[in-house]
């Protein structure tokens, strides 16, 4: 497998999946941007897997990995709202301009190919819609960010259609697990407290995401990689809605804080109120089912692993807050 981003979040999660569950061989192709962290990928089997520096909008070097590659799992993205807001053109570029080079060259070759996406694409519910996101939901982004992810399904349906490209999409709902930079809201709780500083909260706290566990989106990649129909989206999801401020507190509960022990920050502009995916497809056409059931099992387990892995987080902290107080939040 050739894997793009896997010295990202989900990316790298999914490597050590495959590492520790197959025997399959993988190359690495990541950027190594501020989200990219190397010390992501330590302990993985030096003979099974390659790690290359680059970009995926170079054409030549994408060529050349993917005449080498089976499938290629495309992980890659820009994907920080805040940041696409404050900089839309680095979104613009990975998620469009990357993915369309990674089509050309799994066109050229016959490769199969992988596309993972998100639910944003989607754009948001109201906090009382009883509806969830399903395969069939009209697309309606709302930041730079979930559009050119958008942006990003639909080269992937264009190159199925028009060119016969053999492609899967799944779209998947919030992340959290080991290996998460702490921009995002789970690890930035975690580690603001082991840190001493308390909580932020975007406003009220009372918009939605459902929530799975990293290795549950493996697992699901994995089955669709090995199962899944060509052309087909399937999305990805553990049935885990919780509000922020839900989470937040069992975040500061399971560490022992009082439960209210955090700060009100200024809302995120055009903050999305609620996520929620409805995996039937996934369930019901490929067998899936998620190991994290009980979302506060999962999150133990993450900030259990944030406490044991300080040096892997340490270095960006300051950085990070450094950026969110000047931006107010």
């Amino acid at each position: 497998m050739l894997v793009t981003g896997a010295a990202g979040f989900i990316g790298s999660n999914f490597v050590h999946y495959l590492a520790a569950r197959t025997d399959d061989t993988v190359t690495v192709l990541d950027k190594f941007t501020y989200a990219g962290n190397e010390a992501s990928l330590a302990g993985l089997p030096a003979d099974r897997v390659r790690v290359v520096r680059g970009d995926i909008c170079d054409a030549a070097l994408v060529d050349e990995l993917v005449a080498e590659a089976d499938v290629v799992v495309h992980y890659a993205a820009e994907s920080h709202n805040d940041n696409s807001l404050h900089d839309p053109r680095p979104f613009l570029d990975t998620n469009i301009v990357g993915s369309y080079t990674l089509l050309e060259a799994v066109r050229r070759h016959d490769t199969r190919f992988h596309h993972i996406s998100t639910d944003e694409v989607y754009g948001d519910l109201e906090l009382d819609d009883p509806e969830r996101f399903t395969e069939s939901t009209p697309y309606n982004p709302s930041s730079p960010y979930s559009s050119t992810k958008a942006g990003s399904d639909l080269l992937v349906r264009a190159w199925v259609r028009s060119f016969g490209v053999r492609a899967t999409i799944s779209n998947c709902s919030n992340n959290y697990g080991p290996r998460q930079h702490v921009e995002k809201f789970i690890p930035r709780q975690i580690t603001n407290i082991l840190v001493g500083e308390r909580p932020k909260l975007y406003g009220e706290g009372l918009n939605v995401r459902d929530w799975i566990h990293a290795d549950d989106h493996s697992s699901a990649v994995l089955r669709i990689i090995e199962d899944g129909r060509i052309g087909e989206t399937y999305l990805i999801g553990a049935d885990g809605e919780k509000n922020n401020r839900e989470v937040l507190e069992l975040i500061l509960t399971a560490m022992g804080q009082p439960a209210d022990a955090y700060d009100h920050v200024i809302d995120r502009p055009g903050h999305d109120l609620r996520y929620a995916i409805d995996s039937t497809k996934l369930r019901e056409e490929l067998g899936w089912e998620p190991a994290y059931r009980d979302f506060e099992r999962g999150l133990a387990a993450t900030i259990d692993w944030y406490r044991a892995n300080e040096d892997w987080w340490r270095p960006q902290k300051a950085a990070t807050e450094a950026k969110y107080r000047e931006q107010g939040q």
